[in-house]
């Protein structure tokens, strides 16, 4: 395995505008003599020739003056910086890349479970607080010989553990410190097809043993388990990381009797596939609500809420999820029988996205060809008609919906051609709901009658004049 980089292969791994970003980055630190590395994954990845997607990079100097130096060579508004104080970390970004930098520093755990406490530190001590041997490893950049190959520098083991597929936490406290380091734990071994090594499967045995997962907060299990669903967009499997989880005892310290069942693993692994392709999906949903409906589907009502109370998901996104577990088997039993493209159209049209997904993921194969050909092209659909047009014709209120409601599966089915057919039908349905409204008015009208005559009867009966 090679044991040293160049800049210029680095820039090669990179997108280009990413490329661009770094090397000005890099320019900029060796004018200050400021010593910039690339760290932990990107030169893990490129050893393993996978693609870099995450640029790290530490700095031996002040980051803050970096980052001046940087934004003094850019023109107004070419890049934005974010700065983090209190991890001592920088966020530089242009329209199409970023890098985070981060300041040499040693961290130190007042507790189990709590966030770090931050210091400057040197190279050595910024290795040693990392999670897993293969994301401690560091090489210098180099813009003035970029072709220039610069020995990785691998304190820890990394290249070893790299060569054998291993996951090794850095000291045997390491699951005690960060216990959501577990879950990255569980990521990259189905990300890169690794294994969590013996002695570091023995620690978190024992970290879970003396309670260190309970004294982590919501907030940040809901973030571990948000980035666990983005992994398919790396096309990761998401059942195989809760799989790990569930198999490493770690979802049942996080509450008690939450499992990861095998018979989730196929509905998981579709998801997955539509994460991972976005055409295939509607913009701007949240794939972690429909993972979780699918993966809390069949488990106690019970123990779903307080799943998600211990995941701090609330309000709505908890009650959709609840709901899914109840509904799931309903709604799919109404697909299956569903008559036409207008019915599927029914079914789906007011439902989110993450529940079309989530049901798309645990249906049979007739049933997700139906849910498909509606994402592909029905749901985008205009009907010929809209609501104003039925309510010139002198309907209103849920009339109107209901009639919306049927013309446009009329329209999906084929039944209406054009706009003509449908306002036709639109005529037709409102003199239906007119002959209904004057029927039930005769109705009504034949009732008070009845009513008013049986009161005077009775006045009468009394022996009290009628009204």
């Amino acid at each position: 395995m090679k044991r040293s980089l160049s800049m210029n292969e680095i820039l090669a791994s990179l997108p280009d505008a990413t490329g661009e970003l770094l090397l000005r980055v890099v320019r900029a630190g060796q004018s200050q003599v400021t010593p910039i590395h690339l760290v932990g994954g990107p030169i893990r990845d490129l050893l393993l020739g996978r693609s870099v997607v995450d640029v790290d990079l530490v700095v031996d100097g002040d980051v803050h003056a970096l980052g001046d130096a940087v934004a003094r060579e850019t023109v107004d508004g070419e890049i934005e910086i974010e700065a983090h104080d209190r991890f001592g970390t920088l966020r530089i970004r242009s329209s199409e890349a970023r890098l985070d930098l981060a300041k040499l520093r040693t961290e130190t755990y007042a507790a189990p479970g709590a966030l770090p406490e931050v210091a400057v530190g040197s190279l050595d001590e910024d290795l040693l607080r990392r999670d897993f041997s293969v994301n401690a490893m560091v090489c210098l950049l180099d813009s003035e010989e970029p072709g220039r190959a610069v020995p990785i520098v691998d304190m820890l083991g990394g290249l070893a553990d790299l060569h054998g597929r291993k996951l090794r936490i850095l000291h045997s406290r390491s699951f005690h410190d960060d216990p959501t380091r577990a879950f990255r734990a569980a990521r990259l071994a189905a990300r890169l097809g690794f294994s969590l090594d013996r002695k570091s499967r023995s620690s978190l045995r024992d970290a879970l043993r003396d309670g260190a997962f309970g004294a982590v907060s919501g907030e940040r299990w809901r973030r571990e388990l948000q980035q666990t669903f983005e992994e398919a967009e790396r096309g990761v499997h998401v059942g195989h990381v809760l799989k790990s989880l569930s198999n490493w005892h770690v979802l049942t310290a996080l509450e008690p009797g939450l499992q990861f069942g095998a018979d989730r693993l196929v509905p998981l692994r579709r998801l997955s596939r539509a994460i991972a392709n976005p055409e295939w999906t509607a913009p701007r949903w949240r794939p972690w609500l429909a993972g979780l409906s699918i993966w809390l589907a069949p488990l106690p009502a019970a123990l779903r809420r307080r799943t998600l109370e211990r995941f701090s998901i609330r309000g709505e996104q908890a009650k959709r999820i609840v709901q899914f577990g109840r509904d799931a088997e309903r709604t799919l039993r109404s697909l299956t029988k569903a008559r036409g493209r207008g019915a599927v159209d029914a079914i789906l049209s007011d439902l989110p996205e993450e529940t079309v997904q989530a049901l798309h993921a645990l249906a049979d194969v007739s049933v997700r060809r139906r849910i498909l050909r509606w994402g592909a092209e029905d749901r985008r659909r205009r009907s010929p008609v809209g609501g104003g047009e039925i309510a010139e014709l002198g309907l209103s209120g849920p009339d109107v919906g209901r009639a919306l409601a049927r013309i446009r599966a009329g329209f999906l089915d084929g039944e209406i051609a054009n706009r003509e057919e449908a306002l036709a039908l639109a005529e037709e349905i409102a003199k239906r709901v007119h002959r209904r409204r004057q029927t039930d008015g005769k109705k009504a009208s034949g009732r008070r009658r009845v009513a008013r005559r049986s009161t005077i009867t009775d006045t009468v009966a009394d022996g009290r004049p009628p009204d």
